[in-house]
């Protein structure tokens, strides 16, 4: 069984390359991390399903900090998630959550998405355009029905069925406008063979997007890069949080220390007196 995982963490590791568009070194620490969890994980082949018993390599781990545990967890999850998805049906023992401290967002610049737009094809600018004005989740963008979209407003099926409207913008409408006259749609604004489009197909387009100009850039980033727009230029912390569809104010208010993260960053680098160290 060892030997079949080996050879399947191969394949993961070949598609988080090709079809996620992870870097190198975030590719080198998957394959670390479970080339080490494998030589602990307890493998059994049962009727229905794989299990894999994690105790053994969480005991090994143990000593180490939250986040570097969590890490590694969560990389054994992502290719447990992959065996799953491509017809290994495998069940996880022992695999609780380890609580670490929530890290800041990392938002994307706009005239960086300005210039990723400019190279995109068409179906790829709707994409990360409706991703970049709505603030929606990957889940929510897939999910995104023809008939949820008005003139002005779109509506959003959020987490927990909850519904959201957020505003559409005119450039927004007319790019959309643009694609729905283009591409024969059923009921989703995305379809392949009157299917939903998966949100992994959706993500992988924005990858090639932003990768053409250099960058690595995930759809959730770009609901990052809306808040903070919206946070930077003032907009009140409830209605971007309405906007986002979260169910607490307190998610939004990460947001705002990224900004004043930001603002601290570019003081310290701007102001004459920073570079004077005391005698």
């Amino acid at each position: 069984m060892k030997k079949l995982l080996k050879t399947k963490q191969k394949e993961f590791l070949s598609y988080l390359e090709e079809r996620r568009g992870c870097s190198d070194l975030t590719i080198k620490s998957y394959d670390e991390s479970l080339n080490e969890a494998l030589l602990y994980i307890e493998a059994l082949e049962e009727k229905e399903h794989i299990l894999l018993n994690l105790m053994p390599y969480r005991i090994k781990i143990a000593s180490l900090n939250p986040k570097t545990i969590s890490k590694k967890l969560s990389a054994v999850r992502s290719f447990a998630t992959y065996l799953n998805d491509n017809g290994m049906r495998v069940v996880l023992k022992a695999d609780e959550s380890i609580k670490i401290a929530k890290t800041l967002p990392k938002p994307i610049a706009h005239e960086y998405i300005v210039e990723a737009l400019a190279g995109g094809e068409l179906e790829e600018r709707v994409v990360v355009t409706l991703l970049y004005t709505l603030g929606l989740r990957i889940s929510e963008l897939a999910s995104l029905e023809l008939q949820a979209i008005s003139h002005d407003w779109v509506r959003v099926i959020g987490k927990g069925n909850k519904q959201r409207d957020v505003p559409l913008l005119e450039g927004s409408k007319k790019l959309l406008d643009a694609y729905l006259s283009k591409y024969k749609r059923n009921r989703f604004v995305f379809e392949k063979n009157g299917e939903k489009l998966s949100e992994n197909s959706l993500r992988y387009m924005v990858i090639k997007v932003f990768r053409r100009v250099g960058l690595k850039v995930s759809p959730h980033q770009l609901r990052h890069s809306f808040a903070s727009q919206l946070l930077n230029a003032h907009a009140p912390i409830a209605d971007v949080s309405e906007l986002l569809g979260h169910s607490s104010m307190a998610t939004t208010q990460i947001y705002t220390k990224l900004g004043s993260a930001l603002k601290q960053q570019n003081y310290t680098m701007a102001h004459p007196l920073c570079g004077i160290k005391e005698s």
